[in-house]
């Protein structure tokens, strides 16, 4: 029984391992919307491990290429769909960087809940736009050449996202019931 596993062991370290700062390139220049391609790399070793065990590959490097792709272009769809992290990892992270105060890492997460739901309230573009700017940091005329605008565009949807977001909060003030 030890013999198929070390065999695909042997396998998988001979024919799919060598590849990996080749496959780190590739993603790195094909999918640069990537953000983390340790991610993708892990996620293509588990899949081609799998596969490997239940039947023979013939090509390990073109698998394991093909394999990483697919799982790039998921990635990219993801993050096209919710650029924004979900209130539940917000909520973790808030609780895990407050430390031991509970109730000041839950009224972070509310806000950070607040402000996710203040961005989905904008156009797709106007959020696009605000979440470059506002969230990281590009200077205007770098998100005007990648949107294919003006800066004069750029700056328009800026100072109406920062008035739209206003809007929100006011409205969500509005609603809050007095201490």
């Amino acid at each position: 029984m030890n013999a198929p596993k070390s065999e695909t062991a042997r396998w998988f370290a001979e024919q799919v391992q060598p590849h990996e700062p080749a496959l780190r390139g590739y993603l790195r220049g094909s999918f640069p919307a990537v953000r983390d391609v340790d991610d993708v790399v892990q996620e293509s070793y588990l899949r081609v491990w799998r596969a490997c065990v239940n039947q023979p590959i013939r090509s390990g490097r073109s698998f394991l290429f093909q394999v990483a792709r697919r799982i790039a272009i998921d990635f990219v769809r993801r993050e096209r769909v919710s650029p924004l992290v979900p209130a539940c990892e917000a909520t973790v992270a808030a609780a895990v960087a407050a430390g031991p105060d509970c109730a000041e890492a839950a009224v972070r997460a509310d806000d950070l809940d607040l402000l996710a739901r203040a961005f989905e309230a904008l156009s797709p573009r106007r959020r696009e736009v605000m979440l470059l700017r506002k969230i990281e940091g590009v200077p205007q005329k770098e998100i005007a050449a990648r949107l294919g605008i003006t800066e004069a565009a750029v700056q328009i949807h800026v100072v109406r996202g920062l008035r739209d977001l206003e809007e929100f909060f006011d409205g969500c003030e509005a609603r809050r019931p007095a201490p």
